[in-house]
């Protein structure tokens, strides 16, 4: 056999052994039933619940922020994420958190960089206008 046939059989290989190990990251998203039963990390999406304030406090601890999210399908869960408050965090749309839940204290925990918010656009009032125009 060649060298040349050899390296492409390894990087075949290779390519499909990266595919396989990334196909976690490319799932669906669950809610927070789902990621109860789960004991591996699930992406929740939802909305901040605004009647419930977030606790910060980056004297005590920098990297510790906490607040209340609500699924698609309107479940109500404490998020704790292990890192420091992203900011205009108030005015987001929608949250999206990929984590696990513990069972202990019914709280989704999340890594730091492992949450994303959608804010507000700030070309929403021109959408509005074009959509009223056409």
């Amino acid at each position: 056999m060649k060298k040349t046939y050899i390296i492409a059989a390894l990087l075949v290989v290779g390519a499909m052994a990266l595919l396989m190990s990334s196909s976690n990251e490319l799932g669906t998203y669950s809610d927070f039933a789902t990621a109860e039963k789960k004991a591996e990390s699930v992406k929740v999406v939802g909305q901040l619940t605004l009647d419930k304030a977030p606790i910060y406090d980056p004297a005590k601890d920098p990297n510790y922020f906490s607040f209340y999210m609500k699924d698609n399908n309107g479940v109500e869960r404490q998020v704790a994420y292990l890192g420091a408050k992203p900011q205009d965090f108030e005015l987001s749309e929608q949250v999206v958190v990929t984590g696990v839940m513990n069972k202990s204290n019914d709280v989704f925990v999340v890594k730091e960089g492992d949450m994303l918010i959608k804010c507000p656009s700030k070309y929403k009032d021109e959408e509005i206008t074009l959509k009223k125009s056409s």
